[in-house]
């Protein structure tokens, strides 16, 4: 009797969702905003992940984080992944967790 209590447990347990952890990431941002198109028209900051990668345009916002033109960043960042979020936003949320570099 306990054999399909037990097969059904580890059914249920298998078909939950462990909520995702967040992971620490260096973003490179560039000295300017450039024109892009989102949902509308709009200004990017450019990023990458490396410095010997091309620049990427960023269409989010970095919580904790005000860009000031002119100035070259490097930062750590939060990622996590969210869920249950409207088709034509991020499904990605960023937080600032410090300013490694600010170079004019």
């Amino acid at each position: 009797m306990k054999t399909p209590l037990i097969g059904a447990t580890i059914l249920l347990s298998a078909c939950q969702q462990v909520p995702p952890s967040r992971h620490v990431e260096t973003l490179y941002i560039n000295n300017q905003w450039v024109d892009c198109v989102g949902v509308s028209p709009m200004q990017c900051m450019q990023v990458r992940t490396d410095e010997q990668q091309p620049w990427s345009l960023f269409y989010q916002h970095i919580e904790g984080f005000h860009f000031e033109p002119g100035y070259y960043y490097q930062l750590e960042v939060a990622k996590e992944p969210l869920t249950d979020v409207p088709a034509d936003a991020s499904s990605m949320r960023y937080q600032l967790i410090k300013i490694v570099n600010q170079v004019k």
